[in-house]
Parts: structure tokens; C-alpha cells; sequence
């Protein structure tokens, strides 16, 4: 189910703070896409914890009152897992046939999976078809997610009245996103970083080639409950801080210290990802340019504080940067208010049923 058909599906994408859906319309033809259905919901922090679904009926809800506010009919969608219970493997195998790694790859797979190979669903792709010549060794792009994690996303989103068409992940949907707004040089290395409320996927692209994943332990929670460990507030009015929301009695400008110190803390393990990707890169190109997303994506000074610390430069990703908004459910005042948060959404929705 992770990789890739006719009819497009739509993006349901289930975060930890929130769900977003989208659904694009093909123009046919090369012509690229439009977005023509949009929006997103809001979820307690005891919805979803750490990827883990503990309030399955309040997620259930959430995605029926979205589908209904935004007018969506079609009930096919695509949805993406991240975390611990995912493990994405770029690893190297002597050259063998389609039909010999089809019968191996499960044994193969248990010498990269931390689980019990019977506890997970796998998939794979091998990336260089050219190799399978029986020499050499050719690379073999490895998934698998963890059965119990995949069942209990399913089960939502079927209880919501839908069908769960594909179940992607959500560092592959978001270079579907990246690919389909944004060109690549022959060898420019670019880092896609998502920063979500519990865990940030990061995925670095050689020359348009995924060549490295990681999901790393921190978002936009730290700076939460940083915000509200710091000044004695409620986690709700520590998220409204964090936004750049006003709270009376509180200057802006007490926040912005705290703001600074967890945005060492993220541009640290943001670091310590990509020096361990250089030890093992099988390129010796710097670093040309980080693109940011997820909801935490517009904390205040984050992208500077990135750019300093991986001397690179660091931009917001535009999901919609080639897809155009069309009809009342996609205005342009709605597209500019979830461009930060979209991407894995719209990744998702470039899926196709049958994939």
C-alpha cells in the first residue's frame, strides 16, 4: 500500500494537533493540478499522542465534520503513518531478478527491522531497475509500518464512512508534494524537514533522488510546553503563544527567549541528523537548501535560527506553489492559511486508487 492507477483520492492527513484534508482535480494532459477542496480541524492534545490514536471517536468526529464542512463527496481517500512504528531503509543487495528479491525480501528485511517481520506490513521498491543484471549489487528503497498502527488508522477512518484506498508514508507524501511545485538541479541536495507537534520527518533529496529518512523526537510541542513550564500557563494558552496570539498580561516579548532557546534545541537535533547523513552520504555536494513545513513551521525566528546554525538557506515550502485554488471550497485567503501545514496533505492527494 505505500508505493505507486486512475482516479485521484483525497488527502487525509491525521496529525497529532490537527487533520487536514485536501482533494485536487488532474487537468489531463501534463497540465498539471488544481486544488479544488481544502481544510482542516483542530484536535485535543489527547486525541492522538506521539502518533498513538488514544480517543478514537473524537478522531472519528473530527474527520466527519471536516468532510462535511468542506463539502467532500468522494469517500476514497489516501492517508500517511510517521514515527517509531515506521522504519524507511535505503539498503544495498547483490543484483538479483524481480521474481528472486520477491521471494527474499522478507528475510532480507528482518536484518533492518526492529520489530517482529510478522508485526508489520512491507513494501519496497528497488531504485536502480538498470541493475538487475545479476551482477554487482543494486539499492532497494525498504518500508514497513506496524501492523497495530495501520489497523488503527484504517479503523477510523472506515468508522467516518470512508474508504482507506492507500496507506502512505507521510515522509513519501511530502516529496510527492515537493516534486510536483519545485524543480531539481542535476546535483543539488535539498532537505525536506516537517515539523510536526510530537515528531519532525526529515528526508534529504539528491538531485530529485530520496537518498536518506529520519523521524526525530521533537515539534511543536517542545515549544508548548516549554511556553507553559516557563510562565505557569494552560497548555491551550501556551499553543496560543506560540502562535503569536496575545494573552493578557502577557508581553510578547517574555515569549520570545523561550521561542529562541527550543529553537536551538530543534535546530540541534535537526543538525545531528544531517551530520550523520553526511558520514553516510553517498555524495560529498553541501548542503543547498532546507525546506521547511508542518505547523510549527512559522515560529518566530525558527527558519533564521536554522539558516545561521546549517549555514544553508531555509525556506517555507508552498505546496500550492504550481497548484492553483479553484471554486468556493478552495478561496485563496484558505490555500495561504494552510500553506504551511498542507504538504503531506497534498502529497496524499496526488495518489492515485490502485496504487
Amino acid at each position: 500500500m505505500f508505493f505507486g492507477g486512475s482516479r485521484n483520492l483525497v488527502g487525509l492527513d491525521i496529525g497529532d494537533s490537527s487533520i487536514k484534508v485536501v482533494e485536487l482535480k488532474d487537468r489531463g494532459k501534463g497540465r498539471g493540478y488544481e486544488v479544488v477542496k481544502l481544510g482542516w480541524e483542530p484536535l485535543s492534545s489527547e486525541a492522538i499522542v506521539d502518533g498513538a490514536i488514544m480517543d478514537s471517536q473524537l478522531v472519528i468526529e473530527t474527520i466527519t465534520r471536516l468532510f462535511q464542512r468542506c463539502r467532500i463527496k468522494t469517500t476514497k481517500v489516501a492517508t500517511a503513518l510517521s514515527g517509531h512504528s515506521v522504519i524507511v531503509k535505503r539498503i544495498s543487495l547483490p543484483n538479483m531478478s524481480e521474481a528472486e528479491l520477491a521471494e527474499s525480501i522478507q528475510w532480507e528485511a528482518e536484518q533492518y527491522i526492529p520489530f517482529d517481520i510478522d508485526d508489520v506490513n512491507l513494501d519496497y521498491q528497488i531504485l536502480d531497475a538498470s541493475s538487475l543484471d545479476g551482477e554487482g549489487s543494486m539499492d532497494v528503497l525498504l518500508a514497513a509500518a506496524k501492523k497495530d498502527k495501520i489497523n488503527d488508522y484504517v479503523n477510523v477512518i472506515t468508522e467516518a464512512g470512508l474508504t482507506p484506498a492507500v496507506v502512505d508514508i507521510a515522509a513519501f507524501a511530502l516529496q510527492n508534494a515537493f516534486e510536483v511545485n519545485y524543480e531539481f538541479e542535476p546535483h543539488e541536495v535539498i532537505a525536506l524537514v516537517d515539523v510536526g507537534a510530537a515528531v519532525s520527518s526529515i528526508s534529504v533529496l539528491y538531485g530529485g533522488t530520496s537518498i536518506y529518512w529520519r523521524d526525530i523526537n521533537t515539534g511543536g510541542n517542545a515549544y508548548t510546553d516549554a511556553i507553559q513550564k516557563e510562565l505557569n500557563l494552560s497548555a491551550v494558552q501556551a499553543d496560543q503563544l506560540k502562535r503569536g496570539e496575545e494573552i493578557d498580561g502577557i508581553p510578547y516579548e517574555r515569549v520570545l527567549p523561550i521561542l529562541s532557546a527550543v529553537n536551538d534545541d530543534v535546530g540541534n537535533e535537526i543538525q545531528k541528523t544531517l551530520d550523520f547523513f553526511k558520514q553516510i552520504s553517498p555524495t560529498d555536494e553541501p548542503l543547498d537548501k532546507l525546506c521547511l513545513t508542518g505547523g510549527t513551521a512559522q515560529v518566530v525566528h525558527l527558519k533564521e535560527a536554522l539558516a545561521e546554525r546549517l549555514n544553508t538557506t531555509v525556506e517555507l515550502l508552498n505546496p500550492f506553489r504550481m497548484i492553483e485554488p479553484t471554486g468556493r471550497e478552495a478561496t485563496p485567503d484558505l490555500v495561504n492559511e494552510m500553506m504551511p501545514t498542507a504538504s503531506v496533505a497534498v502529497g496524499l492527494a496526488l495518489r492515485k486508487a490502485g496504487d
